[in-house]
C-alpha cells in the first residue's frame, strides 16, 4: 500500500512526500482508515513503528477538512496527552510536519518552564494541543484551557503514563472533554490498569495490534557482559575507547547514577552529557540537540528518554543498568535500529541483576550473545558461577582466574 492510496488530502500527501514516505507502516495502515472512519481506537505497538504518525496524519486531514478556510477564533479540536516532555515536543513537531500545508495550528504545552508563553498562545487559539498531564491540569484549573469543542482525544504512551504515576491526572483529562468525542488510545504494552481504562473511556473501540512488545527489532544485534557491578564504569570506558564507539545512548537506572557516569566520562576526556527529571526543559533539549548534531558523543539517560529520543540512525544503545521491567528493555533498545538501519544493543549484567536478565530473556525468546572477552567479567562471565565456587571454569572453558590476581590486574588503572 502507498500513502496515495489512503485518501489523504493534497496538502498531507505533499507533506508526507517530501517527508520520504511512501508506504505507510503496518500500524500506519491499520490505524490511519479507522480514525478517519471516526471510530474510537486501540492501537498496540511497541517503540519505533510510527504510532505518531498513525494518529496525527488522520487527525489533520479531519481538521482540515473541518476548519478549512474559515477565519472564525481557533477552538481546541485535538488533544494529545503524553506522559513526557520529551515526547510532547516530538509529536508537536510532527504535526508541524505533516500539516505544514494546511492552516491548522499546535501548540506543545510541558512544566518545567514559564507558562506565560503557553497562555499568550492559547488565548490567540489553536487548533491542536499537545501536553503532558500535568501543565495541562494546572492551565486548566488557571481558567486557560477550554476543551468544550473538542473533535479528538489521544492517550499516546499509555502504559507510560500509568508507570509515571499519571493515571488519575488522565481520569481528570478525560472527564474535562465531551462525551462525543473520537478517542484514540496508543501503548506499548496492554497491562490490566490500561485495559481498564480503554473499556472506561472509549466507545465500541477496533483494536489494532502490531509487533508485541515482546519482540525486538531483528536489525538490533544484541550483547549481554557479564561484569562485576563495581568495574561498570571501567567496562563502559572501555568498550568506548577500544572500539570507537560513538553516538551512544547509555541508560541508567538512576538520576544520581547517570551524573556520576557522566563525571567519570569527562574525566577521561569522553564528550559525555546527562538528560534525566531533574535537568531543566531547556537544559535537556539542548543536551539532546546537541547530541542528535553529533557534539556530544555519549548521552546518558533515564528512562525518561526510553521512548522520548527518536533519532533514526542511533547506532549504539547501552543498558549500565538492567531494567526491573522486562519490557522497558524492549522499549529501550527501540531506540536503536530505527528507520531500516542496524543497531548494537549491550547490556551490563551485574550478580544482583541477574534475576532481571532471566526475565527479559524469558519476554524476548532471543539467544543474546554473552560476550566473555572483556577485563571485567563477574567471576569470568558465567552467570550461574557464586562467589563461593570461584575456580569454576569460564564459558570458553578455559581456567577461572582467581579473584585476587584479577583484583590486582584491574586495579593497576583505575579511570574514575
Amino acid at each position: 500500500m502507498l500513502f496515495e492510496d489512503l485518501s489523504l488530502s493534497k496538502s498531507i500527501q505533499k507533506a508526507v512526500f517530501e517527508e520520504g514516505y511512501l508506504n505507510p507502516t503496518p500500524i500506519q495502515e491499520q490505524s490511519i482508515p479507522i480514525v478517519l472512519a471516526g471510530r474510537d481506537l486501540i492501537g498496540c505497538a511497541q517503540t519505533g513503528t510510527g504510532k505518531t504518525a498513525a494518529f496525527a496524519i488522520p487527525i489533520i486531514h479531519q481538521l482540515h477538512r473541518i476548519v478549512g478556510s474559515t477565519k472564525k477564533a481557533k477552538v481546541i479540536r485535538a488533544l494529545i496527552v503524553t506522559p513526557t516532555r520529551e515526547l510532547a515536543v516530538q509529536i508537536g513537531q510532527s504535526f508541524d510536519t505533516y500539516g505544514k500545508y494546511t492552516n491548522l495550528t499546535q501548540l506543545t504545552i510541558f512544566g518545567g518552564v514559564s507558562q506565560n508563553p503557553q497562555v499568550d498562545a492559547l488565548k490567540n487559539g489553536v487548533d491542536i494541543l499537545v501536553a503532558t498531564p500535568g501543565r495541562l491540569l494546572d492551565l486548566q484549573k488557571q481558567g486557560f484551557l477550554d476543551l468544550d469543542h473538542l473533535h479528538t482525544l489521544v492517550l499516546d504512551e499509555a502504559d507510560q503514563m500509568l508507570d509515571m504515576g499519571f493515571i488519575n491526572d488522565v481520569k481528570k483529562i478525560v472527564k474535562l472533554t465531551p462525551k462525543n468525542r473520537q478517542t484514540l488510545l496508543f501503548s506499548a504494552t496492554m497491562p490490566i490498569a490500561i485495559r481498564e481504562l480503554a473499556e472506561m473511556f472509549l466507545q465500541d473501540p477496533a483494536k489494532v495490534e502490531v509487533s508485541p512488545v515482546s519482540s525486538t527489532a531483528e536489525n538490533v544485534e544484541q550483547r549481554v557482559y557479564f561484569v562485576e557491578k563495581t568495574e561498570k564504569r571501567n567496562l563502559l570506558y572501555h568498550l568506548i575507547k577500544n572500539e570507537d564507539l560513538s553516538n551512544v545512548l547509555v541508560f541508567s537506572r538512576t538520576k544520581h547514577g547517570a551524573d556520576n557516569v557522566v563525571k567519570a566520562l569527562r574525566k577521561n576526556n569522553i564528550a559525555a552529557e546527562a538528560i534525566h527529571g531533574d535537568k531543566s526543559q531547556n537544559a535537556r533539549q539542548r543536551v539532546l540537540d546537541a547530541f542528535k548534531n553529533k557534539e556530544v558523543g555519549v548521552l546518558v539517560a533515564t528512562d525518561i528518554a526510553a521512548r522520548g529520543i527518536d533519532i533514526d540512525q542511533l547506532p549504539f544503545v547501552i543498558n549500565f543498568d538492567l531494567p526491573n521491567i522486562p519490557e522497558t528493555y524492549v522499549h529501550r533498545i527501540g531506540r536503536t535500529g530505527r528507520a531500516g538501519n542496524g543497531g548494537i544493543a549491550i547490556s551490563f549484567c551485574s550478580k544482583d541483576e541477574h534475576a532481571y536478565w532471566k526475565d527479559i530473556q524469558k519476554l524476548i525468546k532471543v539467544d543474546v550473545k554473552t560476550i566473555s572477552d572483556h577485563p571485567y567479567q563477574w567471576h569470568a562471565g558465567s552467570p550461574e558461577a557464586t562467589a563461593e565456587k570461584p575456580k569454576n571454569s569460564n564459558r570458553s572453558g578455559g581456567a577461572h582466574k582467581s579473584r585476587k590476581s584479577e583484583a590486582s590486574k584491574q586495579n593497576k588503572k583505575r579511570w574514575y
